[in-house]
């Protein structure tokens, strides 16, 4: 069995570029956005394209990776668990260890001072803490 070998950067960009154009309907508008504003908080996150087709976003290691659904968006963020969240935006995924996840569905609206808060505190934790970097992993 061979590993397949890890994307460049602009061949990840154009998949998740890619990936939201295929959805031309709320889901990859809300897509798109949260993408604007993971960009917003961290300008210099790392975008990659992962685990049989998903954006993933790094700064100083794993912040979250995003998947459309049918019927929602979701943002999961991979150290979500340890992250403070006063405004409530987690509805998914609450039970796991180490991940919290946001579903989004058509008519809701995001938060975006919220999720702007919940961002900087994820790129913060994994400033802080000695995050593992997943394997193919790298900054550009």
């Amino acid at each position: 069995m061979s590993k397949s070998k890890p994307l460049d950067r602009q061949e990840a960009i154009k998949r998740i570029d890619n990936y939201i154009a295929e959805h031309d309907d709320w889901r990859g508008e809300t897509m798109a956005r949260i993408r604007k504003i993971i960009h917003e908080v961290a300008p210099d996150v790392v975008e990659d394209w992962k685990y049989m087709g998903s954006p993933f976003w790094s700064h100083e290691g794993i912040l979250g990776h995003g998947n459309i659904f049918k019927a929602k968006v979701k943002l999961t963020l991979h150290h979500g668990a340890h992250l403070p969240d006063p405004d409530k935006l987690f509805n998914a995924s609450l039970k796991a260890n180490q991940s919290r996840a946001i579903d989004i569905f058509e008519g809701e609206e995001i938060d975006e001072p919220a999720l702007k808060a919940l961002l900087r505190a994820a790129t913060a934790y994994n400033e802080t803490h000695a995050v593992k970097r997943s394997r193919g992993s790298r900054d550009i």
